[in-house]
């Protein structure tokens, strides 16, 4: 759905104008050369921005811009003023404005604006529609991204079948979280769930723990221990991380998924088990197999039904979803009264790529919420490289011939830097750099 934008304006000439231009570049336009009669409608319609002039009979801007914080507090406001005119932006700033441009204005820059303050919005509402919505059950699948949907869908008619499944998906994406719920949905979730993770131990604990030991088996078996494929008996076993299992314990796994059976070390006769087994992996298995590095039959045994779990960064609002639940089970835990994310702390979340997926996400909201002094998490609550990302460096710190760069890519990093520092204000930007706009829309490339 298109932005509804209202522009005001006492000028009903340049608010026509505005109208036409603002249209043709896919806003709905709405229009008042009466301040009052625009603050009535105010009231009573749902605008994504407001776009006004400073000098108008009648109600003026400034007087605008407080009217409209007080009634409507989420409503960015962008002031029109004339070029040159800094106190009078500075004033409408102060007032509640969310923007300003000078004229005369330019159709592109003045898209690019409102844009930006209709995004800063819709974050806005977003954060506290997610502040005040009742917390999800413990385990659950979160996210409400068409990704998660769709994850949610295709785990439950895996979890009707009883056969092997394969979970592939970045660390930290939330892999074994995938494989409880196709347990708990499954025929066995009443039966236990086991999990061995098969990059955490060595060779020789793989087998003992996978396949279990007799008493005396080797020089530490001091007493007889149950495998967990037994244990997972009438459940569902995870192999987590598969791709890390030693080769020469793969044909021994391939045997016991066949046979369903196994023989644990040291014994003389096999003991039959009934697990449904879900393995999980990071590693591009078809690679793996091709390279010699994973038994091509036990693929196949294992890639029976596969789920794939999406990274964060593919799933859009779903990074302040999950932000808010962590938000509040780690101020629950803390007894921290720490109600959810400023809207600065939003943007930072979103903007970040989370090559960590959703563990990271969950210790970076643990951390915030551990160190902040104010009721809600702020930028200056997230670590570093969350709050920096994005940002580039104008030099090269370093001394080493082969860093330096060309002057071009230096002018091009500062230019980029110093649009970071206004927030994409094209004609500040331009005043800070010493040229004029048309200039800088050259060297953007715009």
């Amino acid at each position: 759905m298109a932005a509804q934008i209202l522009v005001i304006d006492d000028d009903a000439e340049m608010a026509a104008v505005l109208c036409e231009r603002l249209t043709r570049r896919g806003f709905g336009v709405a229009v008042e050369t009466c301040s009052a009669h625009a603050l009535d409608r105010i009231g009573g319609e749902d605008f994504d921005a407001v776009l006004t002039d400073v000098r108008m009979r009648g109600i003026g801007g400034i007087e605008l811009c407080e009217r409209i914080r007080a009634s409507r507090p989420g409503l960015p406001v962008l002031v029109i003023t004339a070029f040159g005119d800094l106190e009078i932006a500075v004033l409408a700033i102060r007032a509640g404005a969310y923007d300003f441009l000078t004229k005369p204005i330019e159709i592109e820059e003045l898209a690019f604006r409102l844009d930006r303050a209709c995004e800063h919005r819709r974050l806005t509402q977003e954060v506290v529609r997610l502040r005040e919505r009742e917390m999800p059950p413990a385990g659950d699948l979160l996210g409400e991204s068409a990704e998660m949907v769709r994850l949610r869908e295709i785990a439950a008619r895996v979890a009707a079948s009883d056969g092997p499944v394969l979970v592939l998906g970045e660390t930290g994406s939330g892999k074994e979280r995938v494989a409880r719920a196709i347990h708990r949905q499954s025929a066995r979730g009443a039966g236990p769930f086991v999990a061995v993770n098969c990059a955490a131990m060595p060779e020789h604990l793989i087998e003992s723990e996978l396949f279990g030991h007799e008493r005396g088996a080797f020089t530490d078996a001091r007493s007889a221990r149950v495998g967990m494929l037994a244990q997972a008996n009438r459940g569902t076993l995870l192999l987590d991380e598969i791709g890390e299992l030693p080769l020469p314990l793969q044909p021994k796994l391939l045997r016991a998924l066949q046979e369903r059976s196994v023989r644990p070390i040291g014994a003389s006769h096999e003991q039959p088990f009934d697990a449904r087994v879900i393995a999980a992996t990071n590693r591009d298995l078809d690679a793996a197999v091709e390279a010699g590095q994973f038994r091509e039959d036990l693929f196949f045994r294992l890639d029976v039904l596969r789920v794939q779990v999406p990274p964060l960064r593919a799933r859009g609002g779903d990074v302040l979803w999950l932000a808010q639940v962590f938000v509040r089970r780690c101020a629950e835990r803390s007894g921290k009264a720490v109600t959810g994310l400023s809207r600065g702390a939003a943007e930072k979340l979103l903007h970040y790529p989370w090559p960590g997926n959703v563990r990271e996400l969950e210790n970076c909201i643990e951390r915030a919420v551990a160190l902040t002094d104010h009721d809600q998490v702020v930028p200056e609550d997230l670590p570093e490289r969350i709050r920096d990302y994005g940002r580039r460096d104008v030099l090269v710190a370093g001394e080493d011939p082969t860093e330096l760069v060309p002057l071009e890519q230096v002018e091009q990093r500062y230019i980029a830097r110093v649009m970071d520092a206004v927030g994409g204000n094209k004609t500040l930007a331009a005043k800070i750099l010493g040229v004029d706009r048309k200039t800088l829309y050259r060297k953007l490339g715009a």
